[in-house]
């Protein structure tokens, strides 16, 4: 079994950072700060044992804040941080940076690398707006991918994980910074940006389809591949729009088989089914799957396939996991298994999830 990512919050972790602190400034207490931070970090989970760590590195440096940013900026370059090492630094610098915009933001340029500043980078969009923005436009012409990428992942409207930033939920201020990351070299921000169209998408879905045909039209190296992960949230929702700018004819396409491997399934277990489809036009045909229960109903990804003509006939089989997962609850009960192609519900079966 893999280990929880809390635990990766751990001594060794905050020995990596103490290194770092320690080599940038010589008076730091290491002990004390190393004891402070691994009290009590057992009991707690990931997102708290981050600001915990955080608080200890708070009290080991009394100091006025752009010199405490300048020795976090320094320890980055003195110790192998990590993810998880420098996580509580970049948590740190989004409490105790707040009054010095310009101080904070380049101690998160420098962190990111080692450690992504896209959570810690919020309070400053929510508090500077337009100057914090204005800086970020800076990080998206950078050398440094992770910078780049930081430029478009902390400005996402709907950042997982991440405060809520409501102005940046109105469609328009992040547009230009996309233009500029939308064809980066490095997949690692293109990805970002797909992801920050999916947000976008999520409550202007007339402005995220306008944009990505717009990119198609100016082309570039990457704007297929950025185009079909930005819309991937609208076509779950059988959005026509996005359909026709994948290619697909909405609402084209028949079922002819559903067939289900068996109509019980346990909780821990997998439903196997097999679904022949015909298309009814040329070109992409998107099958996605909807699992039902009482006051509840997921869309997951199926398959895409490629229709020379109409009355093209393939078959596609799944499977889907009922195995227990802390982040959803699958009690058992009566479900209902949905295909649906080229955005349309086309076909349905019944089946149970009994106990194991």
């Amino acid at each position: 079994m893999a280990q929880p990512l809390k635990e990766l919050i751990n001594a060794e972790s905050v020995s990596v950072l103490a290194d770092g602190l320690a080599a940038a400034w010589a008076p730091f207490p290491r002990r004390r700060f190393t004891e402070r931070a691994l009290a009590g970090l057992d009991g707690l989970e990931l997102k708290d044992r981050v600001r915990h760590v955080a608080a200890a590195l708070h009290e080991a440096l009394p100091l006025p804040y752009p010199q405490v940013a300048e020795i976090v900026r320094e320890s980055a370059s003195r110790a192998a941080l990590d993810m998880w090492s420098g996580w509580p630094a970049t948590d740190h610098t989004a409490a105790q940076g707040l009054d010095h915009l310009e101080a904070a933001m380049a101690t998160l340029a420098v962190l990111t690398p080692y450690s992504t500043g896209e959570f810690a980078v919020r309070p400053y969009l929510e508090r500077y707006r337009e100057d914090a923005l204005k800086i970020m436009y800076g990080w998206a012409e950078s050398p440094d991918e992770h910078l780049r990428r930081l430029a478009s992942e902390g400005s996402r409207p709907r950042l997982p994980w991440g405060s809520r930033v409501r102005w940046l939920m109105t469609p328009g201020p992040t547009l230009s910074l996309l233009d500029r990351l939308r064809d980066d070299p490095s997949e690692y921000v293109r990805r970002s940006v797909a992801n920050h169209v999916n947000d976008l998408a999520k409550d202007h879905p007339e402005v995220a389809l306008e944009l990505l045909s717009r990119w198609r039209s100016d082309g570039g190296s990457h704007v297929e591949a950025v185009l079909r992960h930005a819309v991937r949230g609208l076509l779950r929702s059988g959005h026509p729009e996005a359909l026709r700018l994948v290619g697909a004819t909405p609402g084209s396409g028949s079922v002819e088989v559903l067939a289900l491997e068996s109509d019980t399934v346990a909780v821990g277990g997998k439903l196997a089914f097999a679904v022949t489809v015909t298309a009814g036009a040329p070109g992409p045909v998107l099958l996605k799957y909807a699992i039902r229960r009482a006051g509840s109903r997921r869309v997951f990804h199926m398959g895409r396939r490629e229709a020379a003509d109409a009355g093209a006939t393939f078959t596609v089989r799944k499977s889907h996991s009922f195995r227990p997962v802390t982040t959803r609850d699958e009690p058992p009960g009566a479900r209902e298994l949905e295909v649906i192609v080229n955005g349309r519900a086309a076909a349905s079966a019944t089946f149970t999830l009994v106990a194991p």
